[in-house]
């Protein structure tokens, strides 16, 4: 018998296939099962497959977003690298203080004011020779949750060492010079960042372990990256305040209290200098120091997230220059990840010891001697060694010395052709709290034994000198200077004997300016 279509009408939706009902199919299935359950092994292999294959597309998928977060992660990492701009480590000093001891880390923070490229637009002027504008020695202690930045003043005046020249040579040892004199040797866009350490660390004899140099444009970028920086004003600035040359007041600029800025706005404010206090650069270091304090806090508050750090990352190396030790991202985010567990009470910021010495300023002995000594024991600015967990405790008192150098001034001569030997003894009449004032080769370097050379009226230090190297002769010399000449007694000697366990604790007139990253953003900005 013929079965027989049938057509559904035309208004009815259903179609042969929609009547078929479950259990016919079901019906229908059963009918071409083998007797045998082979149907049933194939079903089930069918579906074993099926499973695997949704495994190995699930594996495929998490292997492409494997590879494309890895692709993505190099992207970023190459594109900072790319960034990231280094100066040559050629011209660092070969008699260098020792390596810091320990994790303790010295980082030398440098802000130039070249008017190069970009920068002409924010900082004025036609002249494109590196010049730096602010300085500030960045100590981060051993248990990574303490850290205190000094400043030092552009206008101070020291000795800078020899540096080199960008046609292979070095320079002459230039005395007293104002201090930012050493970032123009050479006189070239970019600058002498490693004349400029070798400055400090003549200066200090402390051993810098990385160098950062920020242009302007960097420093704008970085504050519109963490969207703005809260400061404070002391009262209103006009444009006048900003360029006294100016016939006229001007426009409001800042109005007296907080506010944030952020790019230009914020790079004017650490540069002004007119308009407040003495219009000196120790008020303007003072404001300086507040608006690093802020900007940390507000890193801080935002978190130590990719979200925070990332366009603060690309903002920060497309303007820095380094040292050829912190030349990559990785290296840089590590640094910025050592600071993470500091809390804003324990970093410091503060001025060198200073006075001024007619327009210039000069550094105030021996505080300033006791302020690096104090940095090199790696002791808190209130004498506290910091131990492994964080906590600062007492530091122990060692037995009193028998030859300190407290308030005497000694140049160091090396006269031996012993490279690095005017450094070790520098490193060691400062352990002795001697100021010592630059280190440099002798004219002659055939000198077999020490010599101590005395102006008038020193004879008593020098013989208290004497007492550190023993066998050393005394040459009394026109003039009024103290100079300590290292010959190759000293070179054989394989250690420096009684050196200082650690340093006497700061006066207060150190310790009472510092500010700490907590501190009120409207308190101490200004001097005079």
């Amino acid at each position: 018998m013929t079965r027989q279509r049938q057509t559904a009408p035309s208004d009815s939706p259903e179609t042969p296939d929609a009547r078929d009902t479950a259990a016919s199919r079901h019906d229908r299935r059963d009918r071409r099962r083998p007797a045998d359950g082979r149907g049933a092994a194939r079903g089930a292999g069918r579906r074993r497959r099926k499973g695997r294959g949704r495994k190995r597309l699930a594996l495929g998928i998490s292997a492409a977003v494997t590879v494309l977060a890895i692709a993505a992660a190099g992207a970023v990492y190459l594109k900072l690298n790319g960034n990231i701009d280094t100066f040559d480590g050629k011209g660092l000093s070969p008699q260098r203080p020792k390596a810091t001891v320990g994790a303790a880390q010295n980082i030398l923070l440098i802000g130039s004011d070249t008017r190069a490229g970009a920068n002409a637009a924010l900082g004025g002027g036609k002249d494109a020779v590196g010049r730096s504008d602010t300085t500030i020695l960045l100590h981060v202690y051993a248990d990574h949750r303490h850290a205190v930045g000094v400043s030092i003043p552009r206008d101070t005046l020291v000795d800078i060492p020899p540096c080199l020249l960008p046609d292979g040579k070095w320079t002459p040892v230039s005395q007293h010079t104002m201090f930012n004199a050493a970032f123009s040797v050479g006189g070239t866009e970019a600058g002498n960042p490693a004349c400029t350490q070798n400055t400090v660390e003549a200066l200090t004899g402390l051993r810098i372990d990385h160098t950062v140099v920020v242009s302007f444009q960097g420093f704008a970028t970085m504050t519109e990256a963490v969207g703005g920086v809260p400061i404070c004003l002391p009262q209103d600035i006009y444009q006048k305040d900003l360029n006294p040359n100016r016939a006229t007041r001007g426009k409001l600029i800042y109005h007296q209290g907080k506010q944030e800025v952020s790019g230009k706005t914020a790079l004017d404010y650490v540069r002004l200098r007119h308009g407040i206090g003495d219009s000196s650069d120790i008020g303007r270091t003072k404001r300086q120091q507040a608006f690093i304090g802020s900007l940390i806090k507000q890193v801080k508050a935002e978190g130590f997230s990719p979200t925070t750090l990332l366009p603060l990352a690309n903002a920060a190396t497309k303007s820095l220059t380094v040292d050829p030790g912190l030349g990559t991202a990785a290296k840089l985010l590590d640094f910025a990840m050592s600071l993470k567990d500091i809390d804003l009470a324990d970093i410091q910021f503060l001025t060198a010891p200073w006075r001024y010495d007619g327009p210039r300023v000069a550094l105030v002995h021996p505080e300033a001697d006791e302020l690096w000594a104090t940095l090199k024991a790696d002791h808190t600015l209130d004498g506290k060694a910091t131990g492994k967990d964080g906590a600062a405790g007492a530091a122990p008192r060692p037995s009193t010395t028998p030859v300190t150098g407290a308030g005497v001034s000694v140049a160091v001569y090396n006269g031996t052709t012993t490279n690095g030997l005017a450094s070790r003894a520098a490193e060691f009449l400062r352990a002795h709290r001697f100021t010592v004032t630059g280190t440099a080769t002798a004219r002659s370097q055939t000198h077999a034994t020490t010599e101590i050379q005395y102006g008038a009226g020193l004879e008593a230090q020098a013989r208290n000198l004497a007492k550190l190297f023993p066998g050393a002769v005394l040459e009394p010399i026109g003039g009024s200077s103290l100079n300590l000449v290292a010959g190759r007694d000293y070179a054989a000697t394989p250690t420096d004997p009684a050196t200082p366990a650690a340093p006497d604790p700061l006066p207060s007139s150190v310790t009472d300016q510092a500010r700490s990253a907590d501190k009120d953003l409207c308190a101490d900005l200004s001097y005079g």
